[in-house]
């Protein structure tokens, strides 16, 4: 009899203990969900910063490497080129918009610290969404970038008794380019010229 009432008891203890460990399970489980949506969210955020940063130096790549053809007959600009000191370029913090909104999310703040260089600030577009951590539902992610253009060319002017049809020697990473002023139809391509990549 005694016996049979103590099980009963026991039972009736354990269930509420019971019901707080598999609470405390399910608070666990939701707040690890939570956690790895926020953590998905600065994913896509870093993702969306990085491409913007590197679509924008990729485009001044271009520009810089258009220009070093406009001006390849005039070696004395070629160094400004390569150092990034190129006036009227148009902006290339456009390009990083656009590779923001493609990775659904929108710039926040694009700049060049250096003629080489772009700084990208990007936010998510989507919130985290629910969680059980308070005032998080609308918490939208940021994260920034930065993207570095490297030249990879030297190169030393003539003397001048050379003459004004002679072009220096074009020294790049992977190849030396013996510049002819009078048979111009094959030059370095811009990634000859400058390697892009995001900064350390």
């Amino acid at each position: 009899m005694w016996s049979r009432l103590g099980r009963c008891n026991d039972a009736g203890q354990a269930f509420p203990i019971y019901i707080t460990v598999v609470a405390g399970l399910l608070f666990l489980a939701f707040a690890y969900l939570a956690v790895g949506q926020a953590a998905a969210n600065r994913n896509g955020a870093q993702t969306a910063a990085d491409a913007a940063a590197l679509a924008a130096a990729l485009d001044k790549r271009d520009q810089l490497a258009g220009q070093w053809v406009e001006d390849v007959l005039d070696p004395t600009q070629w160094q400004d080129i390569f150092d990034g000191e190129v006036p009227g370029l148009v902006d290339s913090c456009l390009r990083a918009d656009q590779l923001a909104a493609q990775n659904d999310a929108v710039v926040n703040g694009c700049g060049s610290p250096t003629p080489l260089e772009y700084t990208v600030e990007v936010q998510t577009n989507k919130p985290v969404g629910d969680s059980i951590v308070p005032g998080t539902d609308d918490l939208k992610s940021t994260e920034s970038a930065s993207a570095v253009i490297e030249a990879l060319c030297t190169f030393e002017l003539p003397g001048e008794d050379a003459g004004d049809d002679v072009l220096p020697e074009l020294s790049c990473k992977d190849r030396n380019w013996e510049l002819d002023p009078d048979d111009l139809t094959v030059l370095p391509e811009p990634e000859d010229l400058f390697d892009v990549h995001l900064a350390d």
